[in-house]
């Protein structure tokens, strides 16, 4: 997959394309749905596959103080991207400047005259230009005078069998369909599970676990000190946090060959502000189960969630935090063993 910041980037025989336009936070089935099938209509026109999006979030440019917490960072959500099959990807950085194009500046601009679209994909909500005034009559508008169709997509929702299918469903297939299954995949739902620290669910909605990606940075070394060294993110790890809590998860190594046995390790993840020594920095740190001998400082590494254990607790005394500690990694094996199987 091509990966371009800016058009002067794009290659000057690149075309003809199918495009779509969005920020694509988290990558979830939705936005899964649509870009597979995206990609596979281009390839039988003999187009190329580009989704447009943007850094940082358009939400927090505008609204900063009332700006979503991103699900994926940069990096993530690209690498999502280019598991659909995408063609190209341009990351647009968005600024107050930027969005004051018109929508027809915007689209003559970036994706007739940048990406030569033959065909524009957009959702029925679809809002671009200054103040958002453009709209799907708009675009229809504009595909008529620069010679681009428009391709509409609905909603997508997981079909009745999928959530008869879930753990925990309802017994009874037709009651399946008043399942929360039944909601349209989007961010926001994903948001919302994350805040309830509901990462299974959350991993049905994504189709692949919740991830953080940070460097690891040196903590107050307690976990080593009762034999539990954890792996302490950076505060500027990217990657919706989720409820506090302790969780089973995976710790990724983007840096170590794939196939190598540490390159996914079991881990004990932890999230919160460690009130049993009157914490207050909200942390999020990682154990790797069994091992004792990683020197992980300065590494870049991928966290990912599988299911929470259980609250973070205080505890009376360093002894009954340990023995606990001890009854966590117990469930880790038990929960990763289940999801390996």
């Amino acid at each position: 997959m091509q990966r371009w910041t800016d058009l002067a980037q794009v290659p000057a025989d690149f075309g003809p394309s199918v495009v779509t336009v969005g920020n694509f936070d988290g990558v979830h089935r939705g936005h899964v749905g649509v870009l597979t099938r995206m990609v596979a209509d281009a390839r039988a026109v003999g187009a190329r596959s580009v989704a447009v999006t943007f850094t940082p979030h358009p939400q927090q440019v505008h609204r900063p103080e009332t700006a979503p917490p991103l699900l994926t960072g940069d990096a993530d959500r690209l690498e999502l991207l280019e598991q659909t099959g995408l063609d190209a990807v341009l990351l647009l950085t968005y600024t107050l400047d930027f969005a004051q194009q018109t929508a027809e500046e915007f689209v003559r601009t970036h994706l007739v005259e940048g990406l030569r679209a033959r065909t524009v994909v957009v959702g029925r909500d679809v809002r671009f230009g200054r103040g958002n005034a453009g709209d799907l009559s708009t675009m229809v508008e504009l595909g008529e005078r620069f010679g681009f169709a428009v391709e509409v997509i609905e909603d997508v929702a997981p079909d009745p069998a999928d959530a008869a299918a879930a753990p925990d469903a309802p017994a009874d297939p037709a009651s399946a369909l008043a399942d929360p299954l039944r909601r349209r995949w989007s961010s926001t739902w994903v948001r919302e599970l994350l805040v309830a620290g509901d990462v299974r669910q959350a991993a049905r909605v994504l189709g692949r676990p919740h991830r953080m990606r940070g460097t690891v940075v040196h903590g107050d070394k307690r976990g080593r000190d009762l034999g539990f060294p954890t792996a302490n993110l950076s505060q500027d790890a990217t990657g919706m946090v989720p409820a506090d809590g302790v969780y089973a998860g995976w710790l990724r190594r983007p840096g170590v060959p794939a196939g190598s046995p540490d390159a996914v390790l079991p881990a004990a993840v932890s999230v919160g502000t460690n009130p049993t020594f009157a914490g207050l920095q909200r942390r999020v740190e990682a154990y790797v189960l069994d091992r004792t001998d990683l020197d992980l400082y300065g590494e870049e590494v991928v966290l990912e969630f599988v299911e929470r254990l259980r609250p973070t607790l205080r505890f009376d005394s360093v002894d009954e935090l340990v023995e606990r500690m001890h009854q966590d990694v117990a469930g880790v094996r038990e929960v990763l063993a289940g999801a390996a199987g």
